[in-house]
């Protein structure tokens, strides 16, 4: 008996054909090390992109509603100030009629 322990993988053979085996078999089990390596660092990535997904939602739901206070703030600003606008044009109209009826009503009555 060989001081190896059992292996239902390995075929039993006697002589150089389980040297070839073993070397075989450590090839492809380095190789499933390797791709069990690439996948856990792909998982981790993809658990960090996730992460980053998430920070970048909650960042936009925030400037969503900056935004939309920004525009309700810049409409009553707007607002207010075409009120000041109506109210300088209408003093301004008032003004000039008065004007006008200081200049008519002395020359009408000369």
């Amino acid at each position: 008996m060989s001081s190896e322990p059992y292996d239902p993988y390995i075929p039993s053979g006697q002589g150089q054909g389980q040297g070839q085996g073993n070397s075989r078999t450590q090839q492809i089990q380095a190789q499933i090390d390797d791709t069990v390596g690439v996948m856990r660092e792909n998982l981790s990535k993809v658990a960090e992109r996730g992460e980053g997904l998430d920070s970048l939602q909650n960042k936009t739901d925030d400037l969503a509603t900056s935004a939309q206070s920004f525009r309700r703030g810049a409409n009553q600003v707007r607002k207010k100030m075409w009120w000041k606008d109506m109210k300088m044009r209408i003093w301004l109209v008032v003004g000039i009629i008065v004007l006008l009826a200081i200049i008519i009503i002395p020359a009408g009555l000369c």
